[in-house]
């Protein structure tokens, strides 16, 4: 059997390394995930493990066909109406970028401004929810990954949820390699994709829906304006056996793996395990004389780092992959060539993968120094 790999070491804030075994099951067919019966049995179960990283008993989780930016876009169109008011709690790239899917449904949108070094405070929300809190919904990001900062996104949900804002939580880059409560948290819908920590490949957007999200899709007073984006069409599909389309059943094999895969590992011990590579790369860092860009809050996704002074960021990026055969990451938005990122999350955030990361930097800042 042919199975491709990059020839070199993928770090970045995902897509992540993909395990062998997790190759091989995608490789596999199932038959008609249409209309097999035992498929419908494989998609719940399925469903069942992810229950586990989302911390849910409650809620109903779906798959869908396509990568996490979906799971984004399904949410803000099946919940938004025109006119509806929306809360967009930002400190960070992706934080804010709720804003343009909000204002595409027709909804108005209220931004919640932060400081983006630093993790965004329940308190000061408070404050300001004081003087306005007519919101039918509130965004925030677990990890939001232009930054690394990863935000404490409990108190902040039960929070919103005493004020009777439903919760929209972008959790990609964060579930799986930390702490996620969704029941206790009281989230609305959380929002997952394949290629980040479970270290699936992309192509899968992952939801947590809650009844109170659901009678507010329900009972909309106008039609979602998209099909492809309206979880309505999903929360009877297992017992009605009807998926609004093809199911991408090889993906959703090459997950069930990845997620054996941490099943087996241990969930707390995954979450440890990433804890200790974010420590383990800040003092490595620290200790290279690098300036990390976040005052505090950081990930045990992904750190995030100043460029050096004299260094070009492109320039350091193609350096290690020609030369060291790995990948790191710029950033985005006003972060872009002013930040780097090493992704430590899912397979990734192994210690041999991580410090031939932060060993190969190292060099490369040597070879790359001015005069």
């Amino acid at each position: 059997m042919y199975i491709y790999k990059p020839d070199y070491l993928v770090m970045t804030a995902g897509p992540t390394m993909v395990s062998g075994n997790v190759l091989q099951a995608r490789a596999k067919a199932f038959g008609n995930p249409d209309l097999d019966p035992d498929f419908f049995t494989f998609y719940q179960s399925v469903c069942d493990k992810l229950k586990i990283f989302f911390g849910t008993e409650k809620a109903q989780m779906i798959i869908m066909n396509g990568e996490g930016m979906l799971a984004l876009d399904a949410a803000c169109a099946s919940l938004t109406e025109k006119g509806d008011e929306v809360l967009v709690i930002s400190n960070g790239v992706f934080g804010e970028g709720f804003k343009d899917l909000i204002l595409q449904y027709g909804g108005n949108v209220t931004i919640y401004e932060s400081d983006w070094k630093s993790g965004l405070s329940a308190s000061k929300l408070e404050e300001f929810l004081k003087s306005k809190s007519n919101f039918k919904f509130a965004t925030i990001v677990h990890c939001d990954t232009p930054s690394g900062v990863l935000n404490d996104i409990g108190p902040i949900c039960n929070l919103l949820k005493s004020k009777g804002i439903l919760t929209v939580v972008d959790t990609v880059a964060a579930v799986g390699g930390t702490e996620l409560k969704v029941d206790e948290w009281n989230i609305d819908i959380a929002l997952g994709g394949s290629q980040k920590v479970f270290s699936a490949p992309s192509g899968l957007s992952l939801l947590s829906i809650s009844d109170d999200a659901w009678d507010a899709i329900e009972n909309r007073t106008t039609p979602i304006p998209s099909f492809y984006c309206n979880l309505s069409y999903w929360k009877n599909c297992v017992e009605e056996m009807l998926f609004p389309y093809t199911m991408p059943a090889s993906d959703i094999m090459g997950l069930n793996a990845a997620l054996g895969n941490l099943l087996s590992e241990r969930p707390n011990r995954v979450i440890e395990r990433h804890e200790e590579m974010r420590d383990y790369t800040i003092e490595r860092l620290k200790d290279m004389g690098i300036e990390l860009y976040l005052n505090d809050s950081f990930s045990p996704t992904v750190t995030a780092f100043l460029v050096p002074e004299g260094y070009d960021a492109q320039e350091i990026i193609n350096h290690m992959k020609n030369k060291y055969k790995i990948l790191i990451a710029n950033s985005y938005g006003p972060l872009k060539n002013k930040v780097l990122r090493i992704g430590h999350m899912g397979e990734n955030a192994r210690f041999d993968r991580v410090m031939f990361t932060l060993d190969n930097l190292e060099k490369t800042l040597c070879d790359l120094k001015r005069g």
